[in-house]
């Protein structure tokens, strides 16, 4: 299996198609599996597209003390750099719309076009989800299965309507989100981290082309906090997708690719 050193850890990618490259972040406790194929088949079609599991996810080295986010995007230019990836379109869902925020703030030079997916700035400026979503999110994991996890996750992903209409593909999501399930500690390091990240204040500073989506039925990173980044961004744009929520690239996979391939041309 392919791995790559960054910041003392091993990193597991891969690499998908050819052309100009586009480095993806994957969110909270995500890893490769996570990837909607037919939106990764769709971008490797015009991108050599590289996608990785952060550390303490997945296939790559768990970490052994906490961390920011701005470390995790220190990883993804280490990824860059083993790589030998000078300059790359950018593109972060959820935590790691969060991560590529970090790079692009602090590594304008290496980014062509940002990418932000189900996203948000952080506190104090970001609007947050409910009580209850706050409380699945947060809550302990010691104790609950993996299975009762991934049973705890999938509505906080997906619609009702889009679990009852498409079965197949969610049990799918299911059994992959069980490949490499994250283990607690690092599920509870991973979100310190994101409690702790504010690019809010920063973002007037970024100087990158942006483009910012989001699903209008997100329940786990509401879209009033697409209008917040684009506000703050200065050269940035929106799109909102109708019948989407976190999991924007399973719901609406063509009208996702085609705002992202109008976006890098």
């Amino acid at each position: 299996m392919p791995y790559v050193e960054s910041n003392g850890l091993k990193l597991y990618y891969e690499i998908r198609g050819e052309g100009d490259p586009l480095v993806m972040i994957m969110g909270l406790s995500a890893n490769i599996d996570w990837w909607t194929p037919e939106f990764l088949d769709a971008l490797s079609k015009k991108f050599k597209v590289v996608i990785f599991d952060n550390r303490d996810a997945g296939r790559s080295d768990k970490s052994k003390e906490d961390y920011t986010l701005k470390i995790l995007a220190d990883d993804t230019v280490g990824l860059m750099d083993a790589l030998d990836i000078k300059k790359t379109y950018l593109l972060g869902v959820s935590m790691g719309g969060m991560i590529a925020q970090e790079v692009a703030l602090n590594y304008p030079e290496r980014i062509k076009k940002l990418i932000l997916c189900s996203t948000n700035c952080g506190n104090p400026k970001s609007k947050l989800p409910s009580q209850e979503v706050m409380g699945l999110l947060t809550q302990e994991r010691e104790g609950i299965t993996k299975e009762e996890i991934v049973e705890i996750t999938i509505p906080l992903l997906f619609t009702e309507s889009f679990i009852e209409s498409n079965r197949e593909e969610v049990e799918e999501a299911k059994e992959n989100m069980l490949i490499a399930p994250i283990n607690p500690e690092a599920y509870q390091r991973q979100i310190s981290a994101i409690l702790k990240f504010n690019s809010g204040r920063r973002l007037k500073k970024l100087s990158v082309p942006t483009l910012v989506i989001h699903g209008k039925k997100d329940i786990l990173v509401p879209p009033e906090n697409a209008e917040i980044l684009t506000k703050l961004i200065p050269e940035s744009e929106m799109k909102l997708c109708d019948e989407s929520a976190h999991a924007i690239f399973s719901h609406e996979p063509k009208i996702v690719t085609r705002a992202i391939l109008d976006f890098l041309k």
